[in-house]
């Protein structure tokens, strides 16, 4: 739900109406209401906005910003506190009393009660923000997976934060620099990894953390308060698997109902697979009415899976919408991705997510998403393919990996070609021993020294968390250390941050059941080989949905959820390409290597072997960089 905005200027410059310019550069997260409060508080003017989307207590008493006035508290809160009414009960035990049946004004008096710790007790999704009048600081809140977004932006004086890097723009202060490292860890993966982002000064606070800014002394003060390496580092679980079955079977109900709580009606996304048909089986079987299942499918058969989710729909007895997509459709959302997604983003699932999701709010206000399951059931192949070639490449015996590394060097500034990629990746791959950054290299579209011959910049390689792979202890084995690894990367910074602009630039809530973190604090603890058994991934959670429906209507290739975008650009897209891939602009940026890229450019519409995902990632930036930069 909704939309936050805000800002803390020490110069005392920031006003009312300029708190309303940056909130509406959001309305499409909450068309419903706004909100806006400015506070002196002597040392800042700290303003508060809101953009709300209304879910829970539709009622003008869930009005944002929200105050506490005997505390001197006020809160603007994006998101869902699912578990809101057990503790708004404990509070009510505790003397507290309730004007709205809002899970934001639980927020409130969970901090009277617990102060920053409150946020333990919470089972959501959720970027918040706080003004405690009476410690004089604001605090920012961030949930553990990272399904709600919240960047903010530091220089001199101001700090500014939000939902969207959009908001910042709105205000004539911010300084729209490009970070060059940042964009390098674009090119390598597809998405910039949090804390970063594309701008100088700007970052994403990291799921699981707090930001407290003092008023008085202006320190400001990052804090975490879960991580899930924690999760991973504890002991696994002696039980049996029958005994795992149950509890994550168990676990996923509770946490799947949970995520039904809502005063609109609410739907499920459904592709098919055994994410989205584990979340929609246990909610039917559970349900007395029909849930409402939304499905896209293209004309293309490669990229069609609206077949398969139409006989799952039949079979749970859901009521079921679906929509084929044509070409025509997909291809009109590629001038809108920039404004969408204001950072760059380099998942063309974007598309048919965001198609999926107008689909959905003809009929419903909240969807419920799969999301998270590959990397908590251990589904993607890519895990596999890694733990194979790590094992071939550690057979090299290390002078021959030396002698590796020195042959590879003289090639790493030619053409782009596959043998080049591969040639740096195994330069990377001998430079590292640590498993999880050698996972990274395997998986990269680009290496770090690649990303070097692209750019015209001087750039430095930014630590993520691919570089911490020594925090997770020895009761792991690679399997663990990948998913660990990757819940904290790919899938926040691509899957939920395309899932998040997407619902949301419709005015959609999307949810993220299997984000819930009792699932991932237990599953984390079980074994690999409940995860991964004879050759077979997600074993345990296939296990559990093969209760539910036939094991021969589930089993079946992995095809993603993306668009012909190679094909695109070679003839429908080829003007627009060749728009934003020309010498003139390149000349102009001066961010790139002109030559390789239009020797990139110039080989690829020849229908020449290249590294395509390099060119798709250039393309979508520059579509980017013509809005934003």
């Amino acid at each position: 739900m909704c939309g936050i905005a805000g800002f803390i200027d020490f110069n005392k410059n920031g006003n009312l109406d300029l708190l309303k310019k940056m909130s509406d550069t959001i309305l499409h997260r909450g068309p419903d209401d706004s909100g806006h409060e400015l506070f002196d508080t002597g040392a800042a003017n700290v303003g508060l906005g809101f953009r709300r989307l209304s879910i829970i207590e539709l009622s003008a008493l869930g009005h944002q910003p929200m105050k506490f006035e005997e505390e001197g508290l006020t809160v603007i809160f994006n998101g869902e506190i699912y578990n809101y009414q057990e503790i708004r009960k404990e509070l009510e035990e505790s003397g507290y009393t309730f004007k709205s049946h809002s899970d934001t004004e639980v927020i409130l008096k969970s901090y009277a009660k617990w102060g920053v710790n409150c946020v333990d007790r919470f089972i959501g999704m959720f970027a918040i923000a706080l003004y405690d009048a009476k410690k004089s600081k604001v605090i920012l809140f961030r949930d553990r997976a990272g399904v709600k977004p919240l960047f903010y932006y530091r220089s001199g004086d101001l700090l500014l934060f939000g939902s969207e890097l959009k908001i910042f723009h709105a205000h004539p202060q911010f300084k729209k620099q490009i970070n060059y490292s940042a964009l390098s860890l674009y090119f390598q993966r597809g998405y910039i990894s949090a804390p970063h982002t594309i701008f100088e000064n700007t970052f994403k606070l990291l799921p699981g953390h707090t930001l407290e800014i003092d008023l008085n002394t202006k320190k400001v003060t990052e804090q975490k308060y879960w991580d899930v390496v924690d999760c991973y580092n504890q002991p696994k679980l002696d039980i049996s698997y029958e005994e795992a079955k149950k509890e994550t079977e168990r676990l996923m109900l509770s946490a799947f109902q949970y995520r039904m709580i809502a005063d609109v009606p609410v739907g499920v996304f459904l592709s098919g697979g055994y994410d989205s048909t584990a979340v929609t089986a246990l909610l039917q079987k559970n349900s007395t009415q029909k849930i409402k299942t939304f499905t896209i499918g293209f004309e293309d058969p490669k990229f069609n899976e609206a077949h398969h989710a139409k006989n799952v729909a039949e079979y749970l007895g859901t009521e079921h919408y679906e929509h084929i997509c044509t070409y025509k459709d997909a291809l009109d959302m590629v001038d809108e991705l920039p404004h969408i997604y204001d950072e760059p983003f380099g998942d063309t699932s974007a598309i048919p997510t965001t198609l999926v999701s107008r689909m959905a709010r003809e009929k419903v206000t909240v969807a419920l998403s799969a999301d998270g399951g590959d990397e908590i059931f251990a589904g993607y192949p890519k895990y596999f393919n890694a733990l194979s070639r790590i094992d071939k490449l550690n057979a090299i015996p290390p002078v021959l990996g030396c002698l590796a590394e020195m042959l590879s060097k003289p090639f790493m500034g030619m053409a782009e070609t596959s043998s080049q990629n591969k040639l740096s990746k195994l330069n990377d791959f001998m430079q590292h021993t640590d498993a999880v950054k050698r996972f990274d290299i395997i998986s990269q579209a680009m290496t770090f020294y690649e990303t070097q011959q692209l750019f015209n910049k001087d750039i430095t390689s930014l630590n993520t968390p691919f570089d911490e792979g020594a925090k997770l202890n020895n009761t792991n084995d690679l399997l663990s250390k990948f998913q660990a690894t990757e819940y904290k990367t790919y899938m926040v910074d691509d899957i939920l941050q395309k899932v998040d602009r997407a619902t949301m630039s419709i005015s959609l809530e999307g949810r993220e059941p299997f984000l819930d973190q009792r699932i991932i604090e237990f599953a984390a603890k079980l074994p690999s080989s409940y995860k991964y058994k004879n050759g077979i991934t997600k074993y345990i959670l296939k296990d559990i949905v093969h209760s539910y429906v036939p094991r021969e209507m589930m089993e079946r290739p992995k095809m993603g959820f993306g668009v012909p975008l190679e094909s695109w650009l070679r003839k429908e897209l080829k003007d627009v390409l060749l728009d934003v891939l020309n010498e003139q602009t390149l000349r102009e940026q001066n961010i790139f290597n002109e030559e390789r890229v239009i020797k990139l450019r110039d080989k690829y519409l020849a229908g020449e072997p290249v590294e395509f995902q390099r060119l798709s990632y250039l393309f979508l930036f520059q579509l980017w960089y013509k809005q934003w930069a």
